[in-house]
């Protein structure tokens, strides 16, 4: 079953959500929450509202003073579900988020909701409930190994590798998750290499001899007169045919080790072409190396702005071409962002990695867009908010800025860094304002926690020095 995004909702569903996403910007959560639990009764397939209900209820529960004297229903509700799932894993998901509403991180809840999720065709919502479980113990070594399971079934040999890394970062002993780290990489490099798109086994040895030099050579760290042997008998591969997607990727390969990045980035961009563009590996390669040539570029210029700071008629020249250089690097992060976006428009994770390069480059109006649909994602929520916010203050719109930042500072209750972020720029737009209490007051909260962040210090010791100056 295809997880559903904001599109597939219906108009009536699409109404319950903005009503839903509008709430939470008031902080209304309980309303919120009913809303979320509405859309998901009739769409358990939404993922994103799944993660915003949970979201909801995690900063509710947060805020929320405990009871001494409440009697836990969690367990009976949780033997419910369980006894449901096999018969009906829709219902059992809707007794387990009830459960969720008042302990979001339940462990027995968020267990069971895996277990419903996947015997009722949702592994993504399966994830979720794991990784919801890892968000209050990263630590968690049961959980751990469920989700390295649950990616191995899911065929995301990727995640399931970053999963068994975590494990032997805990335990380097751990003898079952080495193995199956080698595994998942087995078959990652089996995916990536196409073995398992192949239609015959002749297809996978059409041309053994070359594949395993390759292979061999890869796994070489080639340098000088090796290193333009190597790129020379590859050239000479590759004259012979020309079409070999391989070829060109190993003389992109070899070139990028010799460092050559210009004449790397023709070859992995012949290699992209001859996949017609199908094979996003080779693009982000392009990519990568364009924007690390740029940077190279950068940092030579800035170096000899550094070292040459007499020599104003220079400095002036090469002051413009690092100006260029970070232009053309933001143009190219933009241009990647939103060509990312356009094949999946309604992943706000996306919109706010575009809404996030925009604001990098100084592009505030074409940021604010980007960064509220990015809103709807819980994970990048705050970060997108207090964005949003400092584009309004570039913008010069102080009031929205204030509304911004003050509503993203309530979601957080810890003083943790992006707490410490949005408090910081709400007390600059204090300043602007001319509210110097209140811009005081932030920088002070801040002050309390982290003498050393940015200049806070300053501005809260020169307010007392000038108190008693006053006197």
């Amino acid at each position: 079953m295809a997880v559903k995004t904001e599109k597939d909702l219906s108009e009536s569903q699409r109404n319950l959500w903005l009503k839903a996403v509008a709430a939470i910007e008031l902080r209304n959560f309980d309303y919120a929450i009913s809303l979320l639990q509405e859309i998901l009764k009739q769409e358990p397939e939404f993922l994103t509202g799944r993660q915003l209900l949970r979201r909801a209820e995690v900063t509710k529960s947060k805020a929320s003073k405990k009871s001494f004297f409440r009697i836990p229903t969690a367990p009976l509700a949780v033997m419910k579900a369980q006894r449901a799932t096999k018969k009906d894993p829709k219902r059992a998901i809707e007794i387990l988020e009830k459960v969720l509403r008042d302990e979001p991180y339940n462990r027995q809840a968020n267990l069971a909701l895996k277990d419903a999720a996947v015997a009722g065709g949702l592994p993504e919502t399966g994830v979720f409930a794991l990784r919801t479980l890892l968000e209050a113990n990263s630590r968690d070594l049961k959980v751990l190994r469920e989700l390295g399971r649950l990616y191995r079934q899911l065929g995301d040999y990727e995640q399931e590798i970053e999963i068994y890394n975590q494990i032997t970062a805990i335990n380097p002993l751990d003898a079952e998750a080495l193995r199956l780290g080698k595994d998942a990489s087995a078959h990652a490099s089996m995916k990536r290499g196409g073995w398992t798109q192949a239609e015959s086994y002749r297809d996978l040895i059409k041309d053994k001899e070359l594949a395993i030099s390759l292979e061999q050579q890869s796994r070489m760290h080639l340098t000088g007169e090796s290193l333009d042997q190597q790129i020379a008998e590859a050239h000479a591969l590759h004259e012979k045919e020309p079409a070999n997607v391989d070829l060109a990727r190993r003389l992109g390969a070899l070139n990028e080790q010799k460092k050559d990045f210009k004449v790397a980035i023709g070859w992995y961009q012949y290699a992209a072409d001859l996949t017609n563009g199908a094979d996003a590996g080779l693009l982000r390669k392009v990519s990568d190396l364009k924007i690390r040539c740029l940077e190279d570029e950068i940092t030579a210029h800035e170096e000899f702005l550094g070292a040459h700071r007499s020599n104003l008629e220079s400095n002036a020249k090469k002051a413009e071409e690092l100006d260029a250089a970070r232009a053309q690097r933001a143009e190219l992060l933009i241009a990647e962002a939103r060509e990312r976006v356009t094949r999946n428009p309604a992943d706000p994770q996306l919109r706010f990695e575009l809404g996030e390069k925009l604001f990098s480059a100084g592009q505030f109006r074409e940021a604010v867009p980007e960064l509220q649909r990015a809103q709807q994602n819980p994970h990048v929520r705050l970060k997108a908010m207090n964005l949003l916010g400092c584009c309004y203050g570039e913008l010069g719109m102080l009031d929205l800025a204030t509304k911004q930042l003050e509503q993203a500072s309530k979601e957080i209750l810890s003083m943790d860094a992006m707490k410490k972020e949005i408090v910081y720029q709400l007390g600059l737009i204090y300043a602007r304002r001319g509210e110097a209490e209140k811009s005081l007051e932030c920088m002070k909260q801040i002050y309390e926690v982290e003498h050393g962040y940015k200049d806070v210090a300053t501005r809260v010791e020169s307010s007392y020095h000038a108190n008693r100056s006053e006197r």
